[in-house]
């Protein structure tokens, strides 16, 4: 097998996720900054209710542009970032683009009820009846509010993930018409052209990076790629692989630790999209995933025949070598997490620890792949099992195991327990957080 070794780590080199970090606060600053020069240029009400309300709706619309900026999976991002980094900042932005529209409604529509003497709910209503896009705006913070609902770590625990996508679809709408009640309704929209120009700029790449991100790349790449199931192979009784094959996939920017969502294009399939991780490093010639049966669509891969059609939307991740910080690395992982670890131990460089949590032997997925990889490339190699009480991959033990752990780059794959229990015993090792890497992929889909 033919794979790509990732290059030596030069020792002071700019962190990309670094990088891509601060270019992103860099560039909500200095929008933030624009935006704020463009509402002081057009001049202030004499109501400072007004006032207010005018910034909060015009940093509401920045919040919201950059919202669609998060989510669009431009690949310069998520692999420098990540999907579930992404996917987190979005959340918390849109808690504060709720705040700031909220704060929109209440200051504008209480600032002109201070000036016409009418009650707030009949200056609502008068606005949404007699302003040209008031009533678009409305119906706007009614669907935000819906979306922010569900997005409540409570709500969202209880809906089905399809049915909270589907509500979540929405958003578009409610960007549509925020938009729309922007252009008819905006003093600072129109109070110059280049204004103007700088929102109809904005709103453009914003939704230009969704269309593109989520929609025009997938299709491209799945058409030029013309991906298929190849074979399915049984590794236990309730895990299997999935080897995918296509046309120049030699092409496809693809690394190990990445993962895709895949759609298996069958009548009771197509619909459903899920996210799993390669379970080998690209070799140019097939794609291997290797799931295990935790739920319907994960179930149902071990019945797929082989040259089904397969849509798959990625690469997604940063849970790459990409992001190395020291030459040497120690890779742990947990159950059916060991798909992206044993994929990267494969491309990785240098010295590697391999220490692999599961419940019992029989648990123990890719074991002889794992083994016969470790012996291949120098690495060590560590079954963990047992309960989890005791911990046994508690401060002490992972220190018996790897005694320079400190100066080693950190991979982290399995359930949630496990990876909160081994991070808090990274913090009590002192192992510095720019050398511990992780995705949690729960909130890729």
């Amino acid at each position: 097998m033919t794979t790509v070794q990732s290059p030596p780590v030069p020792p002071t080199a700019i962190r990309p996720k670094v990088v891509a970090r601060t270019g992103l606060y860099a560039v909500l600053a200095a929008n933030a900054a624009v935006v704020t020069l463009f509402a002081v240029q057009a001049g202030f009400a004499s109501n400072a209710l007004v006032v207010i309300g005018r910034f909060t709706g015009l940093y509401a619309a920045l919040l919201m542009a950059f919202q669609l900026l998060l989510v669009a999976r431009l690949p310069w991002l998520d692999r420098r970032i990540g999907m579930d980094r992404l996917t987190n900042w979005h959340r918390w932005t849109g808690f504060g683009l709720l705040w700031t529209l909220v704060g929109h409604v209440v200051f504008i529509t209480f600032g002109y009820a201070q000036s016409s003497s009418m009650d707030p709910v009949s200056q609502l209503v008068d606005l949404a009846e007699t302003v040209e896009g008031v009533f678009r705006a409305v119906v706007a913070l009614g669907l935000i509010l819906v979306i922010g609902g569900v997005s409540a770590r409570w709500a969202r625990r209880r809906l089905a993930y399809e049915t909270w996508h589907f509500i979540h679809l929405y958003a578009y709408v409610a960007v549509v018409l925020a938009f729309t009640h922007q252009v008819a309704a905006g003093t600072t929209f129109t109070t110059s052209s280049a204004a103007t120009t700088y929102w109809y700029t904005l709103w453009g790449v914003a939704l230009g990076s969704v269309l593109l991100g989520r929609l025009g790349l997938p299709l491209w790449r799945n058409q030029r790629h013309q991906l298929r199931v190849e074979a399915v192979v049984p590794e236990s009784d309730n895990v299997v692989s999935v080897y995918i094959t296509g046309r120049d996939l030699d092409r496809l920017p693809a690394r190990a630790g990445q993962f895709f969502l895949w759609r298996f294009l069958t009548k009771d399939r197509w619909w459903q999209a899920n996210p799993f991780s390669l379970s080998a490093a690209p070799d140019g010639r097939t794609l291997r995933l290797t799931a295990k049966a935790a739920g319907d669509g994960s179930a149902g891969l071990r019945h797929l025949k082989p040259g089904t059609r397969v849509f798959a939307e990625g690469p997604y991740g940063a849970f790459t070598a990409m992001h190395r910080t020291r030459p040497e690395a120690v890779l742990v992982a947990g159950g059916v997490g060991v798909t992206p670890i044993r994929a990267l131990l494969e491309e990785l460089h240098g010295h590697a620890v391999v220490i692999y949590r599961v419940g019992s032997d029989r648990d123990a997925v890719l074991y002889d792949e794992l083994r016969d990889l470790a012996h291949l490339k120098g690495a060590e190699l560590h079954l963990v099992t047992g309960p989890p009480v005791p911990d046994r991959l508690a401060p002490g033990e992972l220190l018996r195991l790897v005694p320079d752990i400190a100066d080693r780059d950190v991979f982290l794959c399995g359930p949630p327990p496990m990876m909160n229990a081994v991070l808090g015993s990274l913090r009590a090792l002192d192992v510095p957080r720019t050398q511990i890497h992780f995705e949690r992929f729960s909130l890729a889909g």
